[in-house]
């Protein structure tokens, strides 16, 4: 436990961006997983419509530091690709 007060006060700053980032990572990992399932069923329909709002947390995740920037665009290129791919 931190004994300062600046200590305390960067804990509880900490707990509330675990949160808020916990947040951010399992929205994202649950629109890539059902993308992902979209994808293996052969629904490219759906899949693509998916695929903005997928992106558009994916890219919340990076701004936020949850992912790194080019660990998202390569996230980003790997789903768009697999939807081209079905046929």
């Amino acid at each position: 436990m931190p004994i300062k007060d600046a200590g305390k006060k960067a804990m509880r700053a900490d707990v509330k961006k675990k949160a808020k980032n916990l947040v951010r990572s399992v929205s994202m990992k649950d629109l890539v997983k059902k993308t992902r399932n979209l994808i293996t069923t052969g629904d490219k329909k759906q899949a693509q419509e998916t695929l903005p709002k997928v992106y558009k947390a994916i890219d919340k995740a990076a701004k936020a530091g949850v992912l790194k920037k080019n660990t998202a665009d390569r996230k980003k290129s790997r789903l768009a690709k697999a939807i081209k791919k079905i046929s």
